[in-house]
């Protein structure tokens, strides 16, 4: 066995390895909504979940896995040396997934990924070697390369909030008479609401490692041009159906109840303006956060509850929930001196726990 087929094999299951670490890291994020509103436990929706996101990748087109795979040059490199790059990125954004999931902490699989592609590429080949794109946004008005990508995951919160600002106030006028008996039929709904979000997750995230397959492919001589191949599609997406059906319980509350106590209307509203930011995105090809583009719609569904301090509808439950500013200051307490302290603590007894068992190995076999 050659030492690059080795390396292929390696970055192969690298890959995989990332796209289960995704699912189970996003998994919450894709269930938060429709667990916190009670409209389906999180067995049922983690299944629901689970289905829509390996259909995703495979029907959702493969415009992301273009940007992503083109983002980088490497052909300057011997196919060992980039193949060796790209395993060591791979490896960089599966620890960031563990990382923060250990921890609770709802972060960007995305933003680690292209981070971890686009630096070791500067300094291995040069950052003549990144499509940073400036050239054509300047000229033509056209983004392209990193350009596109970084739009795409700094205007994408933004387009979150606005969608769930804009749509939670939508569906609060078209319901202004209702009674509390519409909520059964939005319960139902939002088992539509999660198969969309959880379509739109896979057709956006999976693409991603696609992309940067693909690329593998082409730098050891296995393709002819950038065209991702059905069997890249399908162990994409069956490792990222596998990590969300184990899924990161963990940061549900967090995404359900920490930002803002969702009910049926505001869960509703969150997923349905979720997926058509996410969706829209793997559409032209921009790669984005899901992660901050549904906390961010959950803000803006919270945010238009009460920004006019109207009066509580009969949809909202009996217990007022928190204001648009005290949703606000729900997500600013978490980054207070005391959670950095808690979270340093929690650190540092890990690293207590872990030397000590260390120690304990050694003194066992010394």
């Amino acid at each position: 066995m050659t030492l690059i087929l080795i390396l292929v094999l390696a970055t192969v299951a690298a890959v995989l390895v990332f796209d289960f670490t995704n699912g189970f890291h996003d998994a919450a994020n894709l269930i938060a909504t429709a667990v916190a509103s009670r409209a389906l436990t999180p067995i049922q929706a983690a299944l629901t979940a689970a289905v829509f996101t390996f259909l995703g990748p495979l029907l959702g087109g493969t415009a992301v896995a273009d940007t992503v795979g083109q983002v980088i040059t490497l052909d300057a490199l011997a196919p060992h040396a980039a193949v060796s790059l790209i395993l060591c990125a791979v490896l960089a954004a599966v620890l960031w997934n563990v990382g923060t999931w250990l921890f609770g902490i709802p972060s960007s699989s995305s933003h680690a990924l292209i981070g971890a592609l686009i630096g070791p590429t500067v300094l291995a080949a040069g950052d003549g070697a990144v499509r940073w794109g400036y050239t054509e946004l300047v000229t033509s008005g056209e983004l392209v390369g990193a350009t596109k990508i970084l739009a795409a995951l700094m205007l994408s919160p933004v387009a979150g909030l606005a969608v769930g600002y804009g749509t939670h106030r939508t569906a609060r006028w078209l319901l202004r008479r209702a009674t509390p008996r519409a909520n059964k039929p939005i319960k139902r709904l939002q088992v539509v609401g999660t198969a969309a979000m959880a379509f739109a997750h896979g057709a956006n995230d999976a693409q991603k490692s696609m992309g940067v397959l693909t690329l593998v492919l082409l730098l050891t001589g296995q393709l002819h041009s950038f065209e991702v191949p059905t069997w890249v599609m399908l162990l994409c997406a069956l490792a990222m159906t596998a990590g969300t059906v184990f899924g990161g319980w963990r940061i549900v509350r967090t995404l359900g109840f920490g930002i803002y106590r969702l009910r049926p209307l505001h869960a509703l509203d969150a997923q349905l303006a979720s997926s058509a930011v996410i969706f829209g995105a793997a559409l032209v090809g921009g790669p984005v956060s899901t992660t901050h583009v549904v906390t961010s719609a959950i803000m803006g569904v919270g945010a238009s509850e009460r920004l006019r301090g109207e009066a509580v509808t009969a949809l909202r439950a009996q217990d007022p929930g928190p204001t648009g500013l005290e949703c606000l200051n729900l997500v600013t307490s978490m980054l207070t001196k005391r959670e950095v302290y808690r979270h340093l603590s929690n650190a540092a007894d890990r690293v207590a726990q872990a030397g000590e068992s260390l120690h304990n190995i050694v003194v066992k076999w010394t």
